[in-house]
């Protein structure tokens, strides 16, 4: 059950919407405290008084009421979810472009909790490549995409587009929630981005690394309740500020390595997910090197295997899950790498992948474990990618028990 939990449930113009009255008492059957947003359409399908009745609470429906402003920030700070069942396509094109003109997407906008949205259609409109770049985009920032369902819709036509029946979504509703304290009291130390070895004053050697991965792992754990020490070279990635995040800016490996191994002495996981260059110059040059027609050699050293030097010290409560992007025998130098550092986990990325790999905003994986088992997946957002990582960590964590 639900005890406690405070959900904001949007209801826009559907045919559906008459189902947010059976979805409304399930959820306070669950123990939720429910109050109701409702569009201006949507009370053309169901009556406020409805949904009044069940919440105990007067159903909201424009920013001005009864002479009365509705602080729709004071909305998005009360509620622990705002679920939007149903939602048409209308409003999704909204919250995919900021457009902000009713009650409802102004709490959105201003909402600081997690957000699900039940769709409901025709199928044109469900397929139509409008409507899937929108859930696509949503998807990726986050947002829970309920499925829809398939069957007989209100125009005679059959397919997807019917909106999840109510103790489906309610189902949804539980496993979201639930999953977003299955790592509280947990210290979880992420590495993100590449680092920069300095050559001279102005010139460096690097990689091409965003540091998008490791921020969107970083946030997938806030979501889940862990407190999250990110360690995060030279990056363009913006980092939201959180009560529970922590993050040191780096520049070069051997600062990354200090910052890790801080970190890592007070961690029950370390997820490595930076791209740190395994050389750097001997000697940083104090004064920009002038260009010579006799060209340029630069004497490398290595830099320090900062997942060995963590696994050296692992407890047997602690888990390191690291990364292997290649280019060539992905799964066998993947599996070395993963014995060769201990790693309870490692995920492998291959730039033979279109799409995955540096400056994308997907990537394509593949979980190897310590016994070898393999699990693959398809190109996905990094943001999906991120949960799929910490989904596997909440299982490995679970095997530790």
């Amino acid at each position: 059950m639900l005890p406690g939990k405070k959900i904001l449930l949007g209801i826009c113009g559907s045919i559906a919407a008459y189902k947010a009255a059976f979805l409304c008492r399930g959820l306070i059957k669950e123990g939720c405290e429910v109050r109701v947003i409702m569009t201006d359409s949507a009370t053309t399908f169901i009556s406020p008084l409805t949904l009044s009745t069940l919440s105990k609470h007067p159903v909201l429906t424009s920013l001005s009421q009864d002479g009365q402003w509705r602080n729709h920030i004071e909305l998005g700070l009360w509620a622990d979810l705002l679920l939007i069942a149903p939602i048409t396509a209308h409003t999704l094109a909204k919250m995919a472009t900021g457009l902000c003109d009713n009650l409802l997407t102004a709490t959105y906008l201003s909402a600081r909790c997690p957000t699900m949205v039940a769709p409901a259609m025709d199928v044109d409109m469900w397929n139509h490549h409008t409507t899937q770049h929108n859930i696509d985009h949503l998807r990726r920032n986050g947002i829970g995409i309920i499925a829809v369902q398939e069957g007989e819709l209100a125009s005679g036509l059959e397919g997807p587009g019917r909106m999840a029946e109510p103790d489906d979504i309610v189902r949804e509703v539980k496993l979201s929630l639930n999953k977003e304290s299955d790592l509280e009291g947990l210290t979880i130390l992420v590495t993100a981005g590449p680092t920069y070895e300095d050559i001279d004053p102005v010139r460096y050697i690097g990689n091409r690394s965003s540091g998008k991965m490791g921020v969107a792992i970083a946030q997938a754990l806030l979501q889940r309740g862990a407190e999250v020490q990110l360690v995060l070279g030279p990056s363009t990635v913006s980092v939201e500020p959180h009560e529970r995040l922590s993050c040191v800016s780096v520049r070069s490996a051997a600062q990354m390595a200090v910052a890790a191994r801080k970190a890592w002495n007070e961690a029950d996981v370390a997820i490595l997910a930076a791209a740190v260059a395994d050389f750097r110059p001997k000697e940083m040059v104090a004064e920009k090197i002038k260009k010579s027609s006799g060209g340029l050699q630069i004497p490398l050293e290595a830099t320090e295997d900062i997942a060995m030097s963590l696994a050296k010290s692992k407890r047997p409560d602690q888990s390191i899950i690291g990364f292997a992007l290649e280019s060539d025998r992905g799964l066998e130098n993947a599996v070395t790498k993963l014995k060769r550092k201990n790693f309870d986990l490692i995920v492998l990325n291959s730039l033979r992948d279109e799409g995955a790999g540096f400056q994308h905003d997907t990537n394509k994986v593949t979980f190897i474990g310590p016994d070898g088992e393999k699990k693959r997946f398809a190109l996905k957002s990094k943001t999906e990618v991120a949960m799929d990582i910490v989904d596997q960590l909440v299982e490995l964590r679970n095997t530790k028990k």
